[in-house]
């Protein structure tokens, strides 16, 4: 099922098995940024994180990626969120 997401903040799409690999949990990101449960969700083989409203927390999250050995768009990406509010995005693994 394709996850739809915010406009107007960043989200931050991860292949599942990435985030895992690098030893991630669900917990960690929920407390560093203080997400809902609406926030952090799971279809299939993506993790989509967000919106996240917090700049200086999204700097952190991404940099802490980075450091993991996560590689910026072979295993995440940030979709920026700068799209009109009358149009629905949608995304899914393949």
């Amino acid at each position: 099922m394709p996850l739809t997401l915010t406009s107007g903040a960043p989200t931050l799409l991860v292949r599942k098995e990435a985030f895992e690999r690098a030893g991630f949990t669900r917990t960690q990101i929920d407390t560093s940024l203080n997400l809902t449960d609406d926030e952090f969700r799971v279809e299939g083989e993506l993790i989509a994180i967000g919106p996240i409203y917090n700049d200086e927390g999204l700097g952190i999250l991404l940099e802490a990626f980075e450091t993991s050995g996560l590689r910026h768009f072979d295993d995440f990406f940030e979709m920026t969120g700068n799209w009109p509010e009358w149009l629905s995005v949608y995304f899914m693994a393949r």
